[in-house]
């Protein structure tokens, strides 16, 4: 039996030792560690690198910004994009795992200098309500009874039944703080008024539920949406008024407890192709098809991810997942991993290492 390679970290021995020391630094996509530099060059201005410097969009997309700047869309691509921008219509981009449906919305926030991508990542579970915004009103609850039994005191002094404080404010008055529990989902921030259009990324919206499509439409159409809790009470507002949350983490205010656009927002809807969308949403939205990506596509998407040496190394893994990708379901981010890892870890078994991680998808469980 052969000795085990020199860069495996668990060898499993059953000895205890501290191999995870020698274990490299992350690849791009995985490192959950953040920017944490405050750099000047997000799209955005905001000092954060665009992502509200947590580093989520390089884990999701390598380093879109390079990617952004690499990539060299065809013309097909060119004019769907740009038919999306002229008409305010939703671009819908289908295509397999991987094709780069997602970099899309990051390179035209990143060209235009149109801010962070606001992302809503679908799931079976995900309703219109997600992306409008999140009223939490067992929290307003909870705190209307801690305010109300700290008013009263041990003696119901300030009011008996507890509902005055010392200034003979009514603490139990809806409209007092009733913003603080609101938070505007990714779609919601989108449809706020501004003069630049934000970017949306509706991602992978053929895993949702049968009805989401169909409940997007009114929204998309008319721009608009109100928050049924704070229309209720409107009257009673400072000014009509209350200050929410963003998906941005910033505070708005809400007129009249409604939201309407001023800009319509680049809104990029992507689908892995695992579903038919309803007619009416068909005919709302541009459809892009993506289809499989070329040589010079997968080297410029492997180099914006891990640079021109990996790239290099990695030129025969990337010819070889073409030529499997005829006849195979697989995807970038596999080819990705072989050759991260391949690089970082340099085991003998290269081919075979490869060939391990990049398995088909579509093959019988």
């Amino acid at each position: 039996m052969s000795e085990p390679s020199e860069w495996l970290i668990y060898r499993g021995a059953g000895e205890p030792h501290g191999g995870i020391t020698q274990l490299p630094p992350p690849p791009p996509w995985r490192d959950f560690a953040g920017r944490g530099d405050n750099s000047p060059d997000d799209e955005g201005g905001t000092g954060d690198g665009g992502d509200g410097g947590d580093g989520s969009a390089d884990r999701r997309l390598g380093g879109y910004r390079h990617e952004a700047e690499l990539h060299r869309p065809g013309a097909e691509e060119l004019e769907m994009i740009n038919a999306a921008l002229y008409l305010r219509r939703p671009l819908l981009v289908t295509g397999s795992p991987g094709a780069g449906k997602s970099t899309l919305a990051h390179s035209v926030a990143h060209e235009l200098g149109l801010g962070r991508v606001l992302r809503w990542p679908i799931v079976s579970r995900s309703a219109l309500q997600d992306g409008l915004y999140h009223y939490d009103a067992i929290a307003r609850l909870q705190d209307v009874q801690l305010a109300a039994h700290g008013a009263a005191g041990p003696n119901g002094a300030n009011g008996a039944d507890g509902t005055n404080g010392a200034d003979g404010t009514d603490r139990h008055d809806p409209s007092a703080d009733i913003g603080s529990y609101i938070r505007l989902g990714p779609l919601g921030t989108a449809l706020l008024p501004s003069e630049q259009p934000r970017v949306l990324l509706i991602d992978e919206l053929d895993k949702s539920d049968i009805d989401l499509p169909n409940d997007l439409l009114n929204v998309l159409e008319e721009g608009e949406f109100g928050i049924p809790e704070l229309e209720r009470i409107a009257d009673r507002l400072p000014g009509g008024e209350a200050e929410v949350l963003t998906d941005d983490g910033k505070k708005v205010r809400i007129k009249g407890g409604r939201v309407q656009c001023r800009a319509f927002p680049f809104v990029v809807l992507t689908s892995n192709g695992e579903r038919d969308f309803p007619a009416p949403l068909m005919r709302r939205c541009i459809h892009l098809e993506l289809g499989r990506p070329d040589h010079q596509r997968l080297a410029t998407f492997v180099r914006a991810h891990l640079g021109d040496e990996a790239a290099r190394a990695g030129d025969d893994l990337i010819s070889h997942f073409l030529e499997r990708s005829r006849s195979e379901l697989i995807s970038t981010d596999q080819l990705l991993n072989a050759i991260y890892l391949t690089d970082a870890a340099a085991p003998a078994g290269r081919d075979r290492l490869a060939d391990l991680l990049i398995q088909r998808l579509d093959r019988p469980r």
